[in-house]
């Protein structure tokens, strides 16, 4: 399995911060936001990650290199123009995959201490149990204060994601951020700029993706306040 880390984005709501550094490459208890994410995929086994780049991109593989001392083949996916969520996948998606493999998506401006590699077992397991792979499985965390309404739901006899508009009797949860996801859920689409919520909505509306709830800790770093949060709790150990 291969891995993809979105880091394209402009970054607006974590200005001043990102006027001259990529979100990514923000630092936290000394350490890159990005690096977390590195780390936490090569101790699950991965071994090669491909990350996209647009607002201040050369600065991405100059801090990073070729990923050897995590141990990782880093490649750079370079969006002259932004490709947004799914465009930037679709445009990334000959380095990810034969077609076949599924692989993991992480969104970089998020901050989890989830265990990827049991993570990632338990997403076999319930493939295993559904006797079939969906075209996606996401990583559902409760819904955080700045996001109480959620995303999704989960069917808890089927592990499969709901609509918020169906299933009112199930918790609506948030997407972390982390899922696997297969080539063919991005199949038939044309490069270019496009969004993965509406893909989302709509494979889920299929019953094509299943969710794993996680209760390790989880925060979307999004705007400056989250992230002296977190400085604070690193540095308190």
């Amino acid at each position: 399995m291969k891995a993809m880390i979105l880091a394209a984005g402009l970054g607006k709501r974590m200005r001043p911060l990102t006027e001259r550094t990529p979100k990514p490459l923000l630092q936290i208890a000394g350490r890159y936001l990005i690096d977390f994410h590195l780390q936490n995929i090569a101790n699950a086994g991965i071994k090669e990650v491909v990350i996209n780049t647009h607002w201040l991109a050369e600065q991405i593989p100059e801090a990073l290199g070729n990923g050897e001392q995590w141990r990782l083949n880093l490649t750079y996916s370079h969006e002259p123009v932004l490709l947004e969520t799914a465009g930037g996948i679709i445009q990334a998606l000959p380095s990810l995959s034969d077609g076949q493999e599924p692989f993991l998506l992480v969104n970089g401006d998020i901050y989890t201490e989830l265990n990827l590699n049991e993570w990632l077992l338990q997403v076999l397991a319930l493939d295993d149990a559904l006797n079939r792979s969906r075209l996606a499985c996401l990583a559902m965390v409760s819904n955080p204060a700045h996001h109480p309404e959620g995303d999704f739901r989960i069917d808890a006899d089927t592990g499969l994601l709901q609509p918020l508009s169906k299933n009112l009797n199930l918790p609506a949860l948030t997407y972390s951020g982390v899922g696997i996801f297969h080539p063919a859920f991005f199949e038939g689409l044309s490069p270019g700029p496009s969004q993965l919520g509406p893909l989302l909505q709509a494979q889920i509306r299929a019953g094509c993706v299943s969710g794993l709830v996680m209760s390790d800790y989880w925060l979307d770093v999004g705007t400056p306040e989250r992230y002296t949060a977190l400085q604070a709790r690193l540095a308190s150990g």
